[in-house]
């Protein structure tokens, strides 16, 4: 039984070693994918080009993060009242707040789902990260959607793929979402050989078991959450366009509104293997922008830029929020 007890210890702290040297790793990754690109973009050229950015721009791109953040909160209200039959305003923007704070360097972001749940003390940690993840779960189908479509367009005209293949894909990706459109408003249509047979599949069966989670959602709710979702998702892209527009002082708007999809449908399917995306984020923007004939540095200044606005200092915030309640 002592024996027992020991090997258990010690598999308890194996794990926790395993989960430290991995969080390590991960950083180790950023601080890598960030020297990496520093060193392939010229660090002067980008001094430059901050130095040369449009201030009006930046500044329009700054006055919108508070409709970003608005857009959050009407999101998460929504599904905390609904699911966890919340309405309190404040909880929920501390609930917010807290979790952009717990989730910004914290490995594929899951210290989000215990830092919305800090503020509902009241409620099951495990209901809380349910609800946190019905609410991400709508904006992966929405950039998994528009950037499909922006990724087919993106290889048709950049990389000369013949139409008829263009075509095909895009009947492909219709007919998926055309089917989960059914599977949303239809609950019982789970309920069949299809749906099986994709469960059971390998590659796609963990995805179709996360969806699951639709079949209880009300269509109202999910009509609603759609709407704030598509809302929040164009005024990211919008950030994103106006802060390419700022850093290359050209005006674009078609190809950065393009580019700005493609960087978060690349962003969302790539593993995390960093914290907070830092690193794939920068790749994908240089990649995508230098395709269409913009220079590197901008591009890098444009992506770390928005997380600097969007994610750092509503972090940042999040932190002031959880020492004064601390205090309290």
């Amino acid at each position: 039984m002592i024996e027992l007890g020991l090997d258990k210890k010690k598999t308890k702290e194996s794990l926790g070693l395993n989960k430290y040297y991995l969080t390590a790793l991960k950083i180790v990754i950023a601080a890598g994918l960030i020297a990496f690109i520093l060193y392939k973009v010229n660090a002067v050229q980008v001094y430059k080009a901050f130095t040369n950015a449009n201030l009006y721009l930046i500044a329009l791109v700054i006055a919108l993060t508070a409709l970003n953040l608005t857009l959050q909160y009407k999101k998460w209200k929504l599904t905390s009242s609904v699911l966890l039959h919340e309405s309190n305003s404040k909880k929920i923007w501390y609930s917010l707040f807290f979790g952009i704070a717990a989730g910004s360097f914290t490995p594929a972001r899951i210290g989000e789902y215990f830092g919305r749940a800090m503020e509902f003390k009241d409620k099951p940690v495990l209901q809380v990260t349910i609800a946190t993840l019905t609410d991400k779960f709508f904006a992966f189908v929405v950039v998994v959607f528009i950037g499909s479509i922006a990724s087919i367009l993106f290889i048709h005209f950049y990389y000369g793929v013949n139409s008829l293949i263009t075509v095909s894909l895009f009947l492909v990706q219709f007919l998926l979402f055309y089917f989960f459109i059914m599977l949303l408003l239809h609950p019982k249509l789970w309920n069949n050989n299809i749906v099986d047979y994709l469960v059971s599949r390998k590659r796609i069966g963990p995805f179709f078991k996360q969806l699951a989670i639709i079949k209880s959602l009300d269509k109202n709710y999910t009509a609603r959450m759609m709407g704030w979702t598509l809302l929040f998702y164009s005024c990211y892209i919008i950030q994103f366009a106006l802060l390419t527009a700022a850093f290359t002082n050209h005006n674009n708007y078609f190809h950065y509104l393009w580019a700005g999809n493609l960087v978060m449908f690349a962003k969302s399917v790539i593993p995390p293997v960093s914290l907070a995306e830092i690193g794939i984020r920068e790749g994908a923007s240089i990649f995508f922008l230098t395709k269409m004939g913009e220079l590197a540095p901008s591009a890098f200044d444009a992506s770390i830029f928005l997380f600097f606005i969007n994610v750092l200092v509503p972090s940042l915030i999040g932190v002031v929020l959880l020492f004064r309640k601390n205090n309290d």
